[in-house]
Parts: structure tokens; sequence; C-alpha cells
């Protein structure tokens, strides 16, 4: 058996971890690596036999803006087994080897558990942590200034598309965790532009997603920071309630209703690092488009 690791511009692995990431989770990164999102901060750890990946636990380096504090974190992702060869600890031993050589030059490692895994992770010393969610307080709805509003994005406007990408590499702060190094992650997720849109007046792309009459804002992109109150004043598309999916910032937290996000039967943050104890203690949450 072989370790291997660091080996996306390898196109001969890379097929190799294809096949195990569409085998388990339905996808690949063929037109992740193509569209040129791949920025070097994904690392897959993984173990190969007879030309096939058995396991693979993957890095993702994640530079954060945590109250204007900078942080570095680790996310592990991409965390699977080959059916044929789970229960001989291969995922373990991944863990353990990222652990020895992160944990002491990080502020922190954190993954985002399936209820299947609960108690691997429980074992190997992580901590549970709830996130908060930000629900829009029905007395801040507003009416949209005419002209002003988001409007959604053609995949075949390329000299948008090509702005939007370059917002996305130097956007300014627009919330209270703010994941820096985002290109990868967020075109990762948004590289059609299904539910890109954007406001002129402001120079602003949002992310908006609409789940029946629900409007999910997942991320502002802009050069220049823009407060909630201007993001929302912005958005014309009908919606009985408006989440985000990200934590807004402290100044803007009035507008909104906090809670405690539903995640016990989904995806569970778990931690190592007490750094990340912040999380829970000061209500945030890991934007959405930065989960790997």
């Amino acid at each position: 058996m072989e370790f291997i690791f660091d080996y996306m511009e390898n196109h001969t692995l890379r097929y190799k971890l294809n096949t195990l990431t569409q085998k388990i989770y339905g996808f690949d990164f063929e037109n992740w690596m193509a569209g040129g999102y791949f920025e070097g901060d994904y690392i897959p750890y993984s173990f190969m036999q007879d030309g096939k990946i058995l396991a693979n636990v993957s890095v993702n380096r994640m530079h954060f803006i945590q109250k204007g504090v900078p942080k570095y974190y680790i996310q592990l992702g991409t965390v699977m087994t080959d059916e044929a060869f789970r229960k001989q600890g291969l995922a373990k031993k991944l863990v353990e080897h990222i652990l020895k050589e992160y944990e002491d030059k990080c502020h922190g490692v954190y993954l985002f558990s399936n209820p299947d895994a609960l108690g691997f992770y429980r074992r190997m010393g992580f901590k549970e942590s709830d996130q908060y969610q930000y629900s829009l307080k029905k007395d801040w709805s507003c009416s949209v200034k005419k002209g002003a509003a988001f409007r959604k994005i053609s995949e075949q406007d390329e000299q948008l598309r090509q702005k939007y990408m370059d917002a996305v590499r130097n956007s300014a702060v627009n919330s209270a965790l703010e994941h820096i190094n985002k290109f990868g992650l967020q075109m990762f997720y948004t590289a059609d532009l299904h539910d890109v849109y954007y406001a002129d007046d402001m120079d602003c792309f949002a992310v908006i997603e609409k789940w029946k009459d629900t409007l999910i804002l997942k991320s502002i992109i802009s050069k220049q920071h823009i407060s909630m109150k201007d993001a929302v004043s912005h958005m014309d598309i009908p919606y009985n309630s408006l989440i985000l999916g990200f934590p807004p910032a402290f100044g803007d937290r009035d507008m909104f209703e906090i809670s405690v996000c539903d995640d016990r039967n989904d995806t569970r943050l778990f931690y190592r690092g007490k750094d990340l104890e912040s999380i829970e203690k000061e209500k945030l949450c890991f934007p959405q488009l930065s989960h790997a």
C-alpha cells in the first residue's frame, strides 16, 4: 500500500481520486480543474494500492478574518474509504498523519461530519460545536429602490463572469467570519453562475438561493464593504423569510434573529484547537460556501 499526497496536478493520480469521489459522493474535480479554479489550497492525502485509491482525507487551507483578526484553520474534507477496505483504520491513519503535520502550524483543525461518523471523530479527540443561523427580522424587510435591485447574471456574460471572478479573489470583508482565500471553493459552488446576482450601483455580487418562499443569502462579494442594510434593500426577489449563509458583521447583528443551526441530523461541526471554541461562544458559523 502506497501513501500519496498533494497530487491534484497529476492527471493520472487525480483520475484515480475522481473514481472514488464519484463512487462515494457522486462528483469529481475535472470541471473545477479545467476551469482554472484550483489554486493549491486543496491537498488530498490518500492510500493507493494496485493503481486504485483506497482511502482519502483532504486538507483545505483556510484563511479567515475573524472579528478583524487573521486566522489560519485547516478544514478536513472528502473523507472517504472504498467500501471493500473499510474497518481497517485507513482514514484514521490519514487523519493522524495530517494532525501531526499541521496542528502546530495553524489555529485549529475542523470538519463537518455526517451522522454516521460522529463517533469516529469523537474518538479522535475532536469536540462538537454548535453553529448559529441569522434570519432577517420582519421589521427590517424594506422596499427595493427602483432600478437598483440585484439582477441575475447570465453564464454567457463573459465580461461579468470575469468581473465576478476578480471580485471573489479581492473581496472586502463583509461578515464576522470572512473566508479570504475563497476563490477555489466559491467557484466550486458557483462556476455556473446559476445563483449569482449583481447590483450595478453598488458594484456588488451576491449569491442568492431561493428555496420555496425563503431566500438564502450565501455570499456578498464586493471590493468595498457593503452593509447588510444596503444588501437587503437591493433584493427584488419575493420572499417570506431571508436567512444568511454566513455570520453578519457584528454591527449588523441587530437586523437578525439568532438561533442555533439545526445540523445534528445533517452535518455537525467538529474541531480541535482552542481558537475554534470561539465559533460557539461568539455565535458564529462557517460560511456555507466555505464547506469542503
